[in-house]
Order: C-alpha cells, then structure tokens, then sequence
C-alpha cells in the first residue's frame, strides 16, 4: 500500500481540495514493461493520492485498447467530429449519450467509452503523466486527442459544454526537461475542452536540470522522489 507524506505542499492542496468532491477519476497514462519490478512514478502518486480517499476510480490508460484519432475535425468535408451521427448506441457503453466518436463508432473494440463512462459519473477528473522528449507521453496524448469531441461539441458546433460541471487537473512527473511547461500547454487544452480547471490539481516535480543526464541522476531522482512523496 502506497502512502504518500501529507508535508508535501502540493500534494496537501491538492488533497485538501479532493476531499471536497464527491466521485474522482484519476487517468494514468505512464507506463512499464509488463515484466518490470516497478510501477511509474506518476501511477505512484496517483496511488498514494487516492489511498487518502474512499471516493476514487482510477483507470490505467496504458492497459486499454484505444484506437488513435481519425483526424475528423479537419478533412476534405470540413469539420465532422463528434457530430450526432457519430453517438456510440449501445447504452451499457453509453449511458449518457454523450460519447460520440467516430474512432469509436468504426472500432467495435474501442475501449474509450470505459473511460468516457467514469468521466461523466464525476464530478473531478485528474490526469497523471509522465515527461517524454519534453511532452506528455504519448498515451496521454492519443487519450487527449481521442476526446476532442468533447471540445468540439461547444467550439464548433455550438452545443452546451457537456463537462463544464467538471473540474480538471493534470499532474506531470518528469525528469530535467519542461514540465512546467508542459503542465501550462495542458491546462490551456483542459480549458478549451470546457473543464473547470483547477490550479491545486495542476503541477509538476521535476528532479534535475535540463544538462543533467547522468545515470546517477536517475537514480537518486527515484530515490528523492519516494522520500518527499511516497513510502512502503
């Protein structure tokens, strides 16, 4: 069981305002070898967050089969993302009829809806990602784009936000190189979705600097990492 140190200002206000919702889902998006004797960093924390809370569904991204975007915003006919010809019909997949996707409507194994289905149950959602050539890795990014009919629903097509009820955070875990970069690109994106965007869920750690790259750096980063946030 992972329990993470309430001393960390971060995460104490990041906790302090969970403990005000009522159903949060916690997406994380890092990933190992499935025969590797640990578990990423960011998954960790999300763990260890939840751990302090009876009201969290987590859901690992990199363990579900989500097809990539079909580039519907923009093709030869304009703009046909998330259109209502698009609605996934099956009502156990999507209660809320909000799902509307053409990836997923061509792809009958498409597992979005396992996470478009807890995202409209809640009332929070929190990213969990790690740093990979200065973005966020690339399962997080597929995810992001796999939902841009949420955003297009009200950008374009001019619909009623269907998440502006929803507050929103994104959490990045790196090494040396453009989280908090990273974190500002996110939120701009989570607020063009319509999310309620919440700046106590919204930071980043980072161990060392950009020049450092050294193995021993690596190291002492998991090291430093399980001492300020986390312990067994």
């Amino acid at each position: 069981m992972f329990v993470f140190y309430i001393m960390d200002t971060l995460v104490s206000k990041t906790l302090s305002y969970l403990k005000k919702k009522k159903r949060i889902l916690f997406l994380t998006t890092s990933n190992r070898w499935s025969g590797a004797d640990d578990i990423p960093k960011s998954t960790q924390l999300a763990r260890a967050i939840a751990s302090k809370l009876n009201n969290v569904k987590i859901i690992d991204v990199p363990s579900l089969k989500i097809y990539p975007c079909e580039g519907n915003v923009s093709d030869k006919n304009g703009n046909n993302c998330g259109v209502r010809d698009a609605v996934l019909t099956d009502k156990q997949k999507n209660p809320s009829g909000y799902h509307r996707c053409w990836a997923s409507y061509n792809n009958k194994d498409d597992d979005l809806w396992k996470i478009s289905k807890e995202l409209f149950n809640s009332d929070c959602i929190v990213f969990f990602t790690s740093v990979r050539w200065g973005q966020a890795n690339s399962f997080y990014q597929k995810l992001i784009e796999r939902l841009t009919w949420i955003e297009n629903c009200h950008s374009s097509l001019k619909e009623n936000s269907i998440v502006k009820n929803i507050s929103a955070g994104i959490i990045v875990i790196g090494h040396n190189w453009r989280g908090e970069s990273i974190v500002d690109v996110q939120k701009a994106v989570l607020n063009y979705f319509g999310f309620n965007v919440v700046n106590s869920l919204c930071w980043n750690w980072d161990f060392t600097t950009p020049d450092d790259e050294s193995l021993e750096s690596y190291s002492n980063a998991v090291k430093e990492f399980k001492k300020r946030f986390i312990t067994k």
